[in-house]
């Protein structure tokens, strides 16, 4: 070899990523995973035997069609308008995507020229990341600072450039929980339209905001149907995340273009679990208000044995993550302190400075997710005391 670099200068520091190293670390030391978020249980049965009948049918099988089988489409189509009132014409306007993952990733590649800038709130899931670096874009971070990481608007509206192409926004957000508010959408949106941007929207825990909230998609307010890309996903919402059934919902322009780039992606995916999901999406509104509800009293389980730790616990408004700070502890490095965690209590966790693009701010945060067994984080919560100790 000539000696030049084998990877691409575009992902430089993209190595593995947080979740695969922590994740392993949890199968070394038999430590109870509460970094990646996956729940510990099976979404409903009968939606696991609507796949297993598709599977036994032989539906989805072979290659289903490239915007997705229609009946998930269609029951996309219904769910937007069920839950928000928003129309969106199945055959043009939904596309089923292998996860949301699958579904940035596309949209970048579709929308961005190389040198285009993305404002991001940081910390970001670290997808978006590689998928603007894919791209050739250039990633603008805007920090959410603690506690209750609201996003400054008039640093938004200063770090809008003749550059600036698309906003990357996540709520409910990853890994803090923030919940946009109305306000904070209404000035995004008359932002987006003053300065003709495109907005990507990441809506994966949409059914997952509590005390009493709600999540409110940017693409429903003024000015924004043509110019926001919806995303969201089976996975969170129905625990099968392995399935990687994700969806945009956007105009039929922009499904198009996000449409090219995807099918040179996986061009398809996840057929037999297409149609599961289509009756999934269909669950009767006592099933979304359950699963959220069952997972507000796992965050309040899993932020109260925290707090009793020693952590400053922030506590989410939504998501399956709780953000905690160390420096109560006298800890000063997240990294170090989630690498040691598994020998010293038998838990695993992620720090959140791998999420930002200025490590100092999230130096001392550490993220866990509450999206298991009621025990499992009684369990947690109990060996975390080791630390108090």
């Amino acid at each position: 070899m000539s000696g030049r670099p084998l990877l691409n200068r575009r992902l430089d520091g993209l190595g593995t990523t947080i979740f695969a190293e922590m994740s392993a670390l949890a199968l070394a030391t038999g430590a109870i995973n509460l970094g990646q978020g996956f729940p510990d249980t099976d979404g409903p049965e009968a939606i696991r035997e609507a796949a297993v009948r598709a599977l036994r049918d032989g539906r989805g099988n072979q290659y289903p069609p490239g915007m997705g089988v229609p009946e998930l489409r269609t029951a996309i189509a219904d769910h937007q308008r069920r839950f928000y009132g928003l129309s969106f014409d199945p055959d043009t306007e939904v596309l089923v995507t292998a996860g949301a993952t699958e579904a940035i990733a596309a949209a970048m590649l579709a929308l961005l020229e190389p040198g285009d800038e993305v404002i991001a709130f940081e910390p970001f899931y670290d997808s978006y990341a590689a998928s603007i670096a894919m791209a050739g874009g250039v990633r603008v971070p805007l920090t959410l600072r603690a506690p209750d990481f609201r996003p400054d608007l008039d640093a938004l509206r200063a770090a809008v450039t003749p550059r600036t192409r698309l906003l990357l926004l996540n709520s409910p957000h990853n890994p803090t929980g923030m919940v946009l508010t109305g306000d904070e959408l209404t000035a995004i949106a008359e932002l987006a339209v003053e300065r003709d941007l495109l907005v990507v929207t990441d809506e994966v825990y949409e059914h997952l905001v509590f005390d009493g909230g709600a999540h409110t998609p940017l693409i429903s307010l003024p000015g924004m149907r043509d110019r926001t890309v919806s995303i969201s996903s089976a996975g969170k919402t129905f625990s099968f995340t392995g399935w990687k059934v994700g969806w945009v919902t956007a105009s039929a322009p922009l499904v198009a273009a996000v449409r090219t780039s995807k099918q040179f992606l996986t061009y398809v995916a996840s057929g037999p679990f297409q149609y599961a999901i289509a009756e999934a999406l269909r669950l009767p509104d006592d099933y979304f208000t359950a699963f959220r509800d069952d997972l507000q009293a796992k965050r309040d389980l899993l932020a109260d044995g925290l707090t009793t730790a020693g952590f400053e616990v922030y506590r989410p408004q939504g998501t399956y993550f709780i953000t905690t700070d160390i420096a109560a502890l006298g800890e000063k490095d997240a990294l170090a302190f989630c690498r040691s965690l598994p020998e010293r209590c038998g838990v695993v966790a992620v720090p959140n400075s791998v999420f930002y693009d200025h490590p100092d701010a999230g130096r001392t945060q550490v993220r866990f997710a509450s999206c298991k067994q009621h025990a499992v984080l009684a369990e947690a919560s109990s060996r975390l005391q080791r630390l108090e100790s």
